[in-house]
C-alpha cells in the first residue's frame, strides 16, 4: 500500500507532509465521520452531501490550503454532487452537539496513536491526570448576514470552553455556545459532566465559583483555580501564612482557609499566595490560588507551578488562530463558525500527534522549545497539493484501518527523517533600547516623507 518510488520521494523530501496526510486519513476516516453524524445529529440529515465532505472542505480552510470555504469548494467541485449554496446551508445548520462530538471522536483516535508511540509529555503532577480549562470568544465576522448590516458593533458568532490535556497536548473536549454574550460560568454545568475521580482541574479566576469548587470536591476531583475577588475566604483565628518560598516566578506561601457564603463556612481549602516578580497584565503584584490537593502531593511551590502551566492552553489558542485558521471571518452563522472551530481543534490535535512522534524521535525539550507550529503548517501546505496529485486520496485509505501499532511504527520512522531546521522557531530577541514613542498629529503618516526627513536629518548631522 505504501511502497512506491513516488511515495518514497515524498517521505524523503517532506516526511511531515506524509505524516500529516496519513494521520488525517486515520482520524478523519470518512465512514466513521458519516456514522458519527447519523448517530449524533438531531435535526440534521444526509441526502447527497455527506458530513465527511463538509469536514474535508473545512479542514482545507483550517490548514490554510484554501482561504475560505468557497475556494475549498472550487478545489473539489468535480467530486461534490451539490451546489456551493447547499454547502453553506449545511454548514449553518450543523448543531453544536455534532461539533463537540467531532472533537471527542478525533481526540480519541489521536490518544490511541500518541499512547502507542509513548509520545506523551512529562506529567505536571505525578500520578494525577491534569485538565486545563479556559474559554475562547470567536472574533467578529464580516457583516454578511442581513441582520448584522447597519450595526456599528462587530457581530460575534459564539464562544467555546476548551479542555486541554497537557500531557498529550491535545484539546480533549470542546463545549461550544452560540451566544457570545453568555457568561462562561453558565457553561460550568457541562464541564462538571466531564469530570472524573482523581483529576486535577486548573483554571483562571473566572471559573472560581463556590458551586463549581464544591461540585469538584463532591466528585472527588481536585482543583487549582485562581481566587476571584468576589470569593469570600476566612482563616481560623491565629492561623497565619506559612514560610515564604522562592520560585521561578516569585515567592509563595500558603495557609488553610474556609470558603464562605453569607457568613457561613462551606469548604476548607488551601490558599496559596504568589508574590510575583512581574505584575500581571492587569497590574496585580500578587495572586491567590485555591486548591484542595493534599499538601503531601503538591506543596505551595508545586501548586504555583501547576497554575503557571495554565498558559499552555493560551498557547494552544494562539496556534489555533495564527498557525491554523480557527476563526473564518466569512462564516457569520454561529453554528457554521463553531463547526469551523471544532475542525480547527481537531486539526490542532493532528499536529499534536506529529509533535508526539517528533518528541519520541528528537526529544521532549527539543520539540517544546524549538519546533514552530507555524513552520510545521507551512511545510504541510507547501507540499500537500502536489502530493495529493501524485498520490490521490484513495491510495491513503489504508491508513484509516491500519492497526494502531503498525501506524505508530510508520510515524516513528518517518519522524526520524524530519529536517528539524525547517521547522525551527525564530524567536525575536528582546529590544535592548526601545524606540521612544512619537505622538503623530493624525492617524496616518507617509513612509516616503519619513524616509526623506531621515535623509535630511542625516545630511544635517554631517555638516
Amino acid at each position: 500500500m505504501i511502497q512506491s518510488p513516488i511515495f518514497d520521494q515524498f517521505v524523503n523530501h517532506s516526511p511531515l507532509s506524509v505524516m500529516s496526510r496519513a494521520t488525517i486519513e486515520r482520524v478523519f476516516s470518512t465512514s466513521s465521520l458519516d456514522a458519527l453524524f447519523d448517530r449524533v445529529a438531531d435535526a440534521g440529515y444526509t441526502r447527497e452531501l455527506l458530513f465527511s465532505t463538509v469536514v474535508d472542505l473545512m479542514s482545507r480552510v483550517v490548514f490554510r490550503k484554501a482561504p475560505h470555504v468557497q475556494s475549498a469548494y472550487q478545489q473539489r467541485a468535480e467530486q461534490i454532487p451539490v451546489t456551493l449554496k447547499s454547502v453553506y446551508e449545511k454548514l449553518q445548520n450543523i448543531e453544536p452537539v455534532v461539533s463537540a462530538e467531532l472533537v471527542r471522536h478525533v481526540t480519541g483516535r489521536c490518544y490511541d496513536v500518541i499512547a502507542e508511540m509513548g509520545g506523551t509529555r512529562t506529567p505536571l503532577l505525578a500520578g494525577r491526570r491534569v485538565r486545563i480549562l479556559d474559554g475562547n470568544h470567536l472574533a467578529a465576522t464580516q457583516k454578511r448576514l442581513q441582520v448584522t448590516r447597519g450595526h456599528t458593533a462587530g457581530p460575534l458568532p459564539g464562544q467555546a470552553l476548551a479542555i486541554l490535556d497537557p500531557q498529550a497536548m491535545v484539546i480533549a473536549d470542546l463545549i461550544p455556545c452560540e451566544d457570545a454574550h453568555t457568561q462562561e460560568r453558565a457553561l460550568l454545568g457541562q464541564v462538571l459532566a466531564k469530570v472524573d475521580i482523581g483529576e486535577v482541574w486548573v483554571g483562571d479566576r473566572n471559573f472560581c465559583t463556590l458551586e463549581f469548587l464544591c461540585e469538584l470536591e463532591q466528585k472527588e476531583a481536585f482543583f487549582v483555580i485562581r481566587r476571584h475577588g468576589n470569593t469570600t475566604i476566612e482563616a481560623e483565628p491565629g492561623v497565619d501564612w506559612g514560610a515564604e518560598v522562592e520560585t521561578e516566578t516569585g515567592w509563595v506561601r500558603e495557609r488553610r482557609v474556609w470558603l464562605c457564603v453569607g457568613g457561613r463556612r462551606v469548604l476548607e481549602v488551601r490558599c496559596v499566595r504568589v508574590r510575583l516578580r512581574r505584575p500581571t497584565e492587569d497590574g496585580d503584584v500578587a495572586i491567590e490560588v485555591l486548591t484542595n490537593l493534599p499538601v503531601e502531593e503538591a506543596d505551595a511551590a508545586a501548586i504555583a507551578n501547576l497554575y503557571r502551566n495554565r498558559w499552555t492552553i493560551e498557547g494552544a489558542f494562539h496556534e489555533l488562530t495564527m498557525s491554523l485558521r480557527c476563526e473564518v471571518e466569512t462564516l457569520g452563522y454561529p453554528k457554521a463558525a463553531l463547526f469551523g472551530v471544532a475542525v480547527a481543534v481537531s486539526a490542532y490535535n493532528v499536529l499534536s500527534v506529529l509533535k508526539a512522534a517528533l518528541r519520541v524521535a528528537h526529544g521532549e525539550e527539543t520539540v517544546a522549545n524549538e519546533v514552530s507550529s507555524y513552520y510545521l503548517v507551512l511545510e504541510l501546505s507547501a507540499v500537500y497539493a502536489g502530493m495529493m496529485i501524485a498520490r490521490p486520496a484513495p491510495l491513503w485509505s489504508g491508513f484509516g484501518s491500519m492497526p494502531v501499532a503498525e501506524f505508530a511504527g510508520h510515524l516513528g520512522r518517518w519522524a526520524t527523517q524530519v529536517n528539524m531546521e525547517r521547522i525551527r522557531k525564530s524567536p525575536r530577541k528582546p529590544t535592548k533600547n526601545p524606540t521612544p514613542r512619537i505622538q503623530d498629529p493624525g492617524p496616518h503618516v507617509a513612509t516616503a516623507r519619513l524616509l526623506n526627513d531621515a535623509k535630511k536629518n542625516k545630511k544635517s548631522a554631517k555638516k
